[in-house]
């Protein structure tokens, strides 16, 4: 049920910038429409414009994980499954993958998972309470690698604002991509954030992304200290990663809860690197 408390961040005139998602709605399969039709009631989530209570949402008052983009919803079923202990509350615009998850999480009897399938940046600014989430995780999302398509990219200076507002002192937030250049710029946007830290040690300092007029260095060719990297106008996959100090510094070791995805395989096969960021809301 939605909290009726008035929120801070509740914004009536709030204008949704450009998307970072093209839906293609797709076909269902039998198995992903009768457990859309029969798991909805108890594991979806109907976009409102009111607080959600996790506690109440959940049954339970557990940490609580929220991914964007879960695909076919195989690796989230997957971490809530080996981490009963936890909550996750998934959002994704395909209809297909949200059936294929609840397809899962009825063969699982997994009652830890809530989905969504709205826009994400809806969700987050309608429906989740500030400083409620544990940690927030983005894994292999559209790379719109062509630079003229950058601005359509999810990981934004003013979304990355909007998530930290919704983690808990401690939170995280973990974006997971296989195209080095959305890497490098993850990382910058991440980086000059005041509020978060990046979770490795000895990690660039925020001044190495940053100009003169302190406005956030994306391309990567701009950065003190970087290398050149693959040009972002031609940017193809199955391109071998290109050796970056600031990069190789500031990427985490993947992490024993995120499970390998259909989307990080392909993309090692087509010769891409991995890279893991995670960063930590200081206060």
């Amino acid at each position: 049920m939605p909290d009726n408390k008035p929120d801070s961040l509740v914004d009536n005139n709030f204008t949704r910038p450009i998307r970072s998602f093209v839906k293609r709605e797709g076909k269902l399969t039998g198995g992903q429409k009768n457990a859309l039709e029969q798991l909805w009631p108890t594991h979806g989530v109907d976009l409102g414009d009111q607080r959600l209570d996790l506690t109440e949402l959940f049954g339970r008052s557990a940490p609580v994980v929220l991914e964007i983009g879960f695909g076919n919803g195989l690796s989230l079923a997957d971490m809530a499954e080996a981490h009963a202990d936890m909550d996750f509350f998934g959002i994704e615009v395909h209809r297909p993958g949200v059936g294929s998850c609840l397809v899962q999480a009825k063969k699982r009897g997994l009652n830890n998972i809530r989905v969504s399938v709205d826009d994400a940046v809806l969700v987050l600014n309608q429906q989740i309470a500030d400083g409620s989430l544990e940690r927030v995780q983005i894994f292999f999302p559209d790379p719109w690698h062509k630079k003229r398509h950058h601005k359509r990219r999810l990981i934004q200076p003013v979304f990355v604002e909007q998530l930290v507002a919704k983690l808990k002192p401690g939170g995280k937030i973990h974006v997971a991509t296989d195209w080095q250049n959305y890497a490098e710029y993850v990382l910058a946007v991440l980086s000059t954030n005041e509020n978060l830290k990046n979770a490795v040690a000895d990690a660039p300092l925020a001044a190495n992304f940053l100009s003169p007029e302190c406005s956030v260095l994306t391309d990567s060719t701009l950065w003190a200290n970087g290398s050149l990297t693959i040009e972002e106008s031609g940017t193809i996959e199955g391109t071998a990663p290109v050796d970056n100090p600031l990069l190789t510094q500031g990427c985490s070791e993947k992490p024993s809860y995120r499970p390998d995805t259909k989307y990080e395989n392909r993309g090692i096969r087509l010769g891409h690197g991995v890279w893991d960021l995670i960063f930590v809301k200081e206060k």
